[in-house]
């Protein structure tokens, strides 16, 4: 808000003196002051809004020549961060974001199941494991035609996670791919790239250099108990942005800076863990719903003296995909709250159980090192409904680990009791 917006929406009176209500006052002092922290991320450190000259200097070379061979205008720094007198305050203006249905189309449903465009132009196809992650070798994304986007979809949609080498990928190619597969989600808070507000920086090194308190000993604590010792970095199994009225569909993350060894990435499928469960527990948990919170909080109007609160939404626990058909859960460790309907020791109980469920069995996860050729990125694409994922911090930032990800959001979510689990159905393995 401007100073002259703020005066126009206020009055002074016979006194000389600006009166104006609590929360105002408590909103126009947080944006006005530089030294309060408005980016409020957990366990991260406070931003400045802008262009970050620093952030510029701490950028290698090779990620520089990536972003300026697309245009991207770093004169005045880099990352960029959105102005204060846009990111929110209060927690009634974020939810009030995206708090509206956005129309969606989903491009999986009704593509080529065999995916015949896609592979044919492919000079290899690889399942990384039975049930989640597959590799697609020879092909270049910014290349692909809109049947083979839609194809990829449908091929993301069923494995999970679809994993690029050797890419030559300019953000702006990357933002047109998300916004084919759906609204590219902008965060009014998060480092994105200068003039791309949907492509998102993802560089644990710059938060660090910036005062986030990540090292060797702390990096997984968020895995054993993320109440009492959070989230430090995108290091505990978590699913993007299930705060949203209509949640991430498919998230695409370009890495153009990668560790010689280390800086991997886990992913774990929700169809595989739903049908990890007992068919007694399958029929419990179908129809049931969950408290669903975001990754930052806000200033809550009724008590801004008071703590700061989440974004909180309901969603179902088990949902169904509109592309396959597939049951799968949808739950994390990181943002999933309560059961609705159970009491607090119950709800706890039973979600700590499918937190465990999708983090300890191995057989449905998949564990990917991004190493690509000099010169050239790595893209992993997947379904951020019906998968969790994690970073793995080996690399303890010693070497550069950098990337751009643009998350297109989908459907509202819901539960179909008449569709069935992947159980049973036989997965495609392409040679």
């Amino acid at each position: 808000m401007s100073s002259s917006t703020f005066v126009q929406e206020n009055h002074v009176k016979g006194d000389g003196i600006l009166h104006l209500p609590v929360d105002k006052e408590i909103e126009h002092l947080i944006r006005t002051d530089k030294d309060l922290n408005i980016t409020r991320a957990i366990q991260a450190p406070a931003f400045s809004t802008g262009q970050d000259i620093e952030g510029l200097n701490l950028l290698p070379k090779s990620i520089r020549k990536r972003l300026e061979d697309d245009n991207i205008d770093l004169s005045r720094g880099y990352p960029e961060i959105p102005p204060r007198s846009e990111i929110p305050v209060y927690l009634d203006q974020a939810f009030a974001i995206r708090n509206h249905e956005l129309p969606y189309v989903e491009r999986g449903k009704g593509a080529d199941p065999e995916a015949k465009s896609l592979l044919k132009a492919a000079t290899g196809i690889h399942d990384l494991t039975k049930h989640i992650g597959t590799e697609i070798v020879g092909l270049q994304l910014k290349d692909l035609t809109d049947k083979q986007k839609d194809e990829l979809a449908l091929l993301v949609e069923k494995r999970g996670v679809v994993f690029f080498r050797n890419q030559k990928l300019p953000p702006r190619k990357q933002k047109e791919l998300g916004e084919y597969w759906g609204n590219v989600e902008v965060h009014p808070q998060a480092p994105h790239v200068p003039g791309l507000p949907g492509v998102t920086v993802i560089w644990v090194d710059y938060w660090q250099k910036k005062g986030m308190d990540i090292n060797f000993k702390n990096c997984n604590d968020g895995n054993f108990d993320i109440v009492r010792y959070g989230s430090v970095g995108n290091q505990a199994w978590h699913t993007d942005l299930v705060h949203e009225k209509q949640p991430a569909g498919i998230t695409h993350l370009h890495l153009d800076a990668i560790p010689d060894v280390g800086g991997d990435t886990m992913w774990a499928s929700g169809y595989a863990a739903y049908d990890k469960l007992s068919e007694e527990m399958k029929k419990f948990l179908d129809g049931k719903k969950a408290v669903y919170t975001s990754y930052n909080k806000y200033v809550d109007r009724a008590d801004p003296f008071g703590e700061n609160r989440f974004i909180e939404r309901i969603h179902p626990i088990v949902r169904t995909h509109p592309a396959t058909g597939w049951k799968y859960l949808f739950v994390n460790r990181s943002m999933t709250k309560r059961i609705v309907g159970l009491t607090p020791v119950e709800s706890d109980v039973i979600l700590n159980y499918l937190f465990d469920v999708y983090e300890k069995n191995a057989d449905i996860q998949v564990r990917f090192n991004w190493k690509s050729d000099p010169g050239y990125g790595t893209s992993a694409i997947w379904d951020n409904r019906s998968t969790q994922h994690r970073n793995i911090w080996d690399h303890e930032g010693l070497e550069p680990r950098h990337g751009t990800r643009v998350t297109s959001l989908a459907e509202i979510p819901y539960f179909d009791p008449n569709q069935v689990s992947t159980r049973g159905i036989r997965i495609a393995h392409y040679s």
